[in-house]
């Protein structure tokens, strides 16, 4: 038993009082510990002295200063790399190696990434206008940030490495079912020497905490990564503070194999890209669409794919997929695998129900659909679990039209031996990012989405970015040193 604690001006609050939640374990249901719930008083309180901080101390640090406290906090998180992962495995369910190897892993990746993007001026001289002159990038100020439970560490990352690369300071809400990650980077952080005061995190529900945190006028700024839903009242909050905000929301994104791909080896990627963490990933590869000369062998090829996934506990070394997050969730991917039955989409493997051999936990059967159709709730809804769904194509016009027919803009996978083709799909998709043939992203290039997926960009430069405004200035041509 654990319990998480409240981060604030440099000290933990440990105290739960009266108003607290529970942190369950997904694989077991049982209890892992409690989460103090913050009141909106509290967040009040932390934002005030999180906007003194700021402006009496923390804007005059030099970017050098701020980068060695994320450097040394590189080093913690490796030192607790293990521990690290013990945390998440147990509190979200990812298996233990994945939560070592992408869930620390990916977040340790965009923290040097962060750091290296940094390390440049922060004034840039301006050839465009007849004055001589300079832009100048300073930080907005206090940065509230609102992370989800699906990557606990890597989601937290993304957005506080960039803000303090900014220069600003920050409260941050994280998702009360993964409190105890968050309170153990809180601790990495405490211990790396930052500042009381820059960094602070308040726990408790989105629905108290979260929005008296969004609603706070004395923000500069808000970065959320969630729910399309959960986005859409805190980018209005924002907007009705005018302060800018990140949103990076819900995806169905698109996987699209033409018929002159390597056809095992994309289909082999995309069930992985689809499964891993349990599908709970917003850029999850969940539309498989296919070429029909090689639809038949992918559906084939796919469901030797998904036997391949093993269920169980994640602290197993042969566990390859865990449990949904929560019986909420475990309850909503049900009701859509039911749908899809309903609606007439084949029904390839998988199913309602729990996988066979497992009695507790909010475990779901790796489940394929085959012959989905744009109609169908499993192709236009976010489903967050372990279900890939599956569409032939006719040609490269009817690919692109089935791949932008969602509500949703996040990420899209092309699968072809034509690079041209790759090039012109690409342009044609209404997505944020495109990765082609198996490729991953470039460290440091902009993650974010277009339509209900969001707008702005986490990541690199692009990340630090979104935790600045811009100024010009004219007719000083030498930046004081």
């Amino acid at each position: 038993m654990q319990n998480a604690a409240h981060y604030y001006n440099g000290t933990f609050e440990n105290d739960l009082g009266d108003n607290f939640g529970r942190i369950v374990n997904p694989s077991t249901e049982k209890m892992l510990g409690y989460f103090p719930c913050g009141l909106p008083s509290l967040i009040d309180r932390t934002v005030i002295n999180a906007r003194n901080v700021f402006e009496q101390s923390w804007k005059f640090v030099l970017c050098k200063e701020r980068l060695g406290y994320l450097e040394r906090l590189v080093g913690l998180i490796e030192e607790h790399r293990d521990e690290f992962a013990n945390v998440i495995s147990l509190e979200m369910g990812s298996p233990l190696e994945f939560s070592k190897s992408s869930q620390v892993g990916t977040a340790l990746n965009h923290l040097r990434t962060t750091i290296r993007a940094a390390n440049q001026p922060f004034d840039m001289h301006n050839s465009t206008v007849s004055l001589e002159g300079r832009i100048r990038f300073e930080p907005l100020g206090v940065a509230g940030i609102i992370t989800p439970w699906n990557w606990p560490l890597n989601q937290v990352i993304l957005k506080v490495a960039a803000a303090i690369a900014a220069g600003c300071t920050i409260v941050h809400k994280p998702s009360e079912m993964t409190a105890l990650s968050s309170t153990f980077l809180a601790r990495l952080i405490h211990e790396s020497g930052l500042p009381a005061g820059v960094y602070n995190c308040i726990h408790g529900s989105g629905s108290q905490t979260g929005a008296a945190l969004a609603n706070h006028t004395e923000l500069s700024v808000v970065s959320f990564t969630g729910s399309t839903n959960a986005g859409r009242k805190i980018a209005i909050a924002a907007a009705g503070n005018l302060i800018p905000s990140v949103m990076e929301l819900g995806g169905k994104s698109p996987n699209l194999l033409f018929e002159d791909c390597d056809v095992f080896l994309a289909v082999k990627q995309g069930v992985a890209h689809a499964f891993r963490n349990a599908g709970q990933s917003c850029n999850a590869a969940s539309r498989m669409l296919v070429g029909r000369q090689i639809y038949d062998d992918s559906i084939m090829a796919a469901k030797l794919e998904a036997a391949a996934f093993l269920p169980g506990d994640p602290l197993d070394r042969d566990t390859t997929l865990g449990p949904v997050i929560s019986k909420t969730q475990f309850d909503r991917v049900q009701n859509l695998i039911q749908s899809g039955i309903d609606d007439g989409a084949r029904l390839v493997c998988g199913g309602l129900g729990m996988p066979d051999g497992i009695s507790e936990g909010y475990f779901v059967r790796p489940t394929i659909f085959a012959d989905v159709t744009p109609a169908m709730r499993i192709w236009q809804e976010e489903i967050f679990g372990p279900v890939l769904t599956m569409t032939a194509f006719n040609n490269p016009d009817h690919a692109i039209e089935l791949a932008n027919n969602t509500a949703y803009g996040l990420s899209a996978y092309i699968q072809t031996a034509d690079r041209r083709q790759a090039e012109i799909v690409s342009r044609q998709l209404d997505v944020g990012m495109v990765q082609v043939n198996g490729t991953s992203r470039a460290a440091g290039a902009p993650f974010g989405g277009v339509k209900h997926s969001g707008y702005g960009r986490e990541g690199g430069l692009w990340g630090i970015r979104g935790f600045q405004s811009v100024k010009s200035i004219s007719g000083v041509g030498v930046p004081p040193s």
